[in-house]
């Protein structure tokens, strides 16, 4: 049988797509395979002589020397992985197989390309954190905190921002911005010169890097800011692009690259979809509890407050006035002017109302023409009474419908607590039967509630 006559063994080793590295006891590369330059971006000439531990990722310095020290003391380490950084910036994670020759006294390695397979679970484990976060996040601002977690596990987002785009008011606004160089950007409509907008009118993912700047469309160009490298990716759903999640690094060592482009695209639809779904459960929240004309809050809603208010009122034996409003004669405006122009009284006047008071007071919509006001923390009855009279005042000032100038003169009645009702019902009905006497009266008028339907107090037109 005729003997075959094998290759050189370095040329053989060239051949393997796994690196073989040998390094000697102080660490530094003696010999490396061809492979190496495929995973790590060096030539071999290049690593030839480097220390190891230089080129390991910064947090993984520390438990890869301890695993070279175990090696070095007799211990094999057949699935040892870390990360290591390439020539490039770019992170490579990698499987090692290692052991020690006590003879030659060096560490001999075969090292494994593991970045796709990390990659791939990176993207699992983050598209699984996404559906969780859509699902438990109790608001929008919470949400993000949460995505921003997530794509920091992926790629350097330590500047990160989610911008949205409003189809009714064509703008984009930026709710959630983190940013160690830069405020957020005020809102601005699609049509400015802004690389936000840019992602929303064409749907496209943009990557600015000292690489591809200079391919790009003069316009682009135009618009770039102070970061080295800027990532844009669009949020795309069934209707449309409804936003952009964005990532900018300052520093050159922390680059991004078309893997992470890949990378923030593929995770964007999951993003798209639990913003969506968070803002529909927003919507149907705020459907059940504020009225949908006025924007205000609903019967519902107001009886929440005013439990938490009473409760609050005698843990701190402090007062609380709650006034009830009804506006004469509105019927006359929808027989004479329509309802539209009576929605749009409604809608008036709670902005005046809300105008009236103080952020920590709740003005309500009860029913038709019907207001509640609670106002909280105030020490005598002429404070309610001046509440009554500014709102009064307010309304008393004509209101523009369509071209019609109308008035929408208020009955107001107010009860105190704890001098007209212990419980929310009880003050409800002081203050409803108040302003039913104010109506007989004539109206346009304030009065406060009595147990003995006495001392009446009014204020006259």
């Amino acid at each position: 049988m005729k003997k075959t006559t094998l290759a050189p063994l370095n040329n053989i080793v060239d051949l393997m797509l796994d690196a073989i590295c040998v390094v000697d006891k102080e660490g530094h590369f003696v010999f490396v395979s061809a492979a190496c330059e495929r995973i790590f971006g060096y030539t071999a000439d290049e690593m030839i002589g480097k220390v190891m531990i230089d080129m390991v990722h910064p947090d993984d310095r520390a438990r890869t020397l301890q695993a070279a020290g175990e090696v070095m003391s007799g211990s094999n380490k057949p699935n040892f992985e870390n990360r290591y950084i390439r020539k490039n910036g770019e992170t490579v994670h990698i499987m090692w197989s290692a052991r020690w020759s006590d003879k030659d006294q060096l560490r001999i390695a075969v090292a494994h390309d593991i970045s796709d397979r990390k990659r791939n679970d990176s993207i699992q484990a983050a598209i699984y954190a996404i559906s969780e976060a859509a699902l438990t996040a109790s608001n929008l601002p919470t949400l993000f905190q949460r995505i921003h977690l997530i794509v920091g596990e992926l790629l350097p987002a330590l500047n990160f921002s989610v911008a949205l785009y409003d189809r009714k008011t064509d703008e984009l606004s930026f709710p959630y911005h983190v940013d160690l160089h830069h405020q957020a950007p005020a809102p601005h409509k699609l049509d400015a010169s802004t690389l936000g907008a840019e992602i929303i009118k064409t749907g496209q993912t943009l990557l600015l890097s000292p690489e591809t700047l200079t391919k790009l469309p003069e316009h682009l160009r135009s618009m770039a800011c102070d970061s080295l490298y800027w990532l844009g990716v669009p949020l795309n759903s069934h209707q449309g692009t409804i936003g952009a999640l964005i990532v900018q690094s300052y520093s050159a060592g922390a680059p991004y690259t078309d893997k992470d482009k890949e990378l923030l695209q593929f995770v964007s639809t999951q993003v798209a979809a639990a913003i969506e779904r968070q803002q529909m459960m927003n919507h149907l929240t705020f459907m059940a509890q504020y009225d949908q004309l006025t924007q205000l809050p609903n019967r519902a809603m107001f009886h929440d407050r005013l439990v938490n208010a009473l409760a609050r009122a005698r843990r701190e034996q402090s007062q609380l006035s709650l006034l009830f409003l009804d506006l004469d004669k509105f019927k006359q405006v929808n027989d004479t002017l329509g309802h539209a122009s009576g929605d749009l009284l409604l809608q008036l006047v709670a902005q005046r109302l809300r105008q009236c008071v103080r952020e920590s007071d709740t003005v309500a919509r009860f029913a038709g023409d019907e207001f509640v006001v609670l106002v909280e923390h105030f020490h005598s009855c002429e404070q309610a009474i001046l509440v009554a009279e500014k709102i009064r005042r307010a309304l008393n000032e004509p209101f523009d419908l369509n071209g019609h100038h109308h008035l929408a003169l208020p009955s107001i009645g107010i009860a105190l607590y704890p001098e007209h009702g212990a419980d929310e019902q009880q003050l409800l009905n002081q203050a409803d039967k108040a302003m039913y006497q104010v109506k007989k009266n004539g109206g346009n008028r304030y009065q406060i509630a009595s147990q003995a339907n006495a001392q009446v107090q009014q204020a006259s037109a």
